[in-house]
């Protein structure tokens, strides 16, 4: 989408679920969102409120990302003349399947078609000022490298005493290390590790914190991308199926959390 508004000069405006409302918000060139309930619960009142939010401007181009008898209809119908998309019959214009390689740049298949070139590797989050320096001032004092620990608290994830105890073992390494944990699930847990807090309220306050910091560590999906589109070093537990981040040397992917032990993250971090 970036890409798009740099090279096109356009205005976007962005279709989604609610939920996504706020991670939409992080990219400046979006002018609008319409919230939308995509899924098979939204109702006849819901559908024809999109069909005239999509038909009221003069889109030139819609990306589609969704598939189904209801959303080809409502494409058909909607008097853009640019439809790019890989499923579905209202496309003007169909992409091929996914590559191999990170799942973003594969996302250049949508953009060749109104010749836009796709580096999804070189993009980068712009913030506020005013809400990096929050976030900086949040940081605990001192001169030693400041690490994030974020844990995802899914089922899977590892137990409290497993990130305190990781906690600890980094601090055994880089004793001046300041650890900061946004306020979680698990977050109560490093408390001890280091008492001050960084509390990451909504995506900007997330943002900010991860490119304030100088490495993180996390089993929380919504970070590790964070940390990607800011590119912030990162060790990602959990996450190395292939696809999912893009290969750069500030970034280890390690595999099945369950298996992991404590010197292969600490290798990861560079302090075994």
């Amino acid at each position: 989408m970036a890409a798009i508004a740099e090279q096109l000069g356009a205005g976007l405006q962005v279709a989604c679920n609610a939920s996504n409302v706020a991670a939409w918000k992080l990219l400046p060139a979006v002018e609008k969102c319409i919230s939308f309930e995509f899924g098979d619960r939204w109702s006849m009142a819901d559908w024809a409120n999109l069909l005239g939010s999509i038909r009221e401007p003069d889109f030139q181009v819609c990306l589609n990302f969704t598939s189904g008898p209801g959303y080809d209809l409502l494409l058909s119908m909607s008097h853009i003349p640019t439809r790019i998309g890989a499923n579905g019959c209202a496309n003007t214009e169909k992409v091929p399947a996914g590559a191999a390689g990170w799942a973003c740049q594969q996302l250049e298949h949508y953009l060749r078609p109104i010749g836009v070139e796709l580096d999804a590797d070189v993009f980068r989050l712009s913030l506020p000022v005013a809400q990096l320096q929050s976030a900086r001032d949040s940081l605990p004092s001192g001169d030693g490298p400041v690490l994030l620990l974020a844990p995802g608290g899914g089922s899977d994830d590892w137990s409290a005493e497993r990130w305190q105890e990781t906690a600890v073992a980094i601090r055994s390494k880089v004793p001046d290390a300041r650890l900061v944990c946004p306020a979680g699930d698990n977050s109560a847990s490093l408390q001890t590790a280091d008492p001050k807090l960084t509390r990451a309220g909504d995506f900007q306050a997330s943002a900010a914190l991860v490119t304030a910091v100088d490495v993180v560590l996390t089993s929380d999906p919504v970070m590790a991308q964070l940390a990607v589109l800011t590119g912030t070093p990162l060790v990602a537990l959990g996450m190395a199926e292939a696809g999912r981040l893009p290969q750069r040397d500030t970034i280890k992917a390690l595999g099945n959390i369950a298996a992991l032990d404590e010197r292969g993250v600490l290798q990861a971090l560079g302090v075994a």
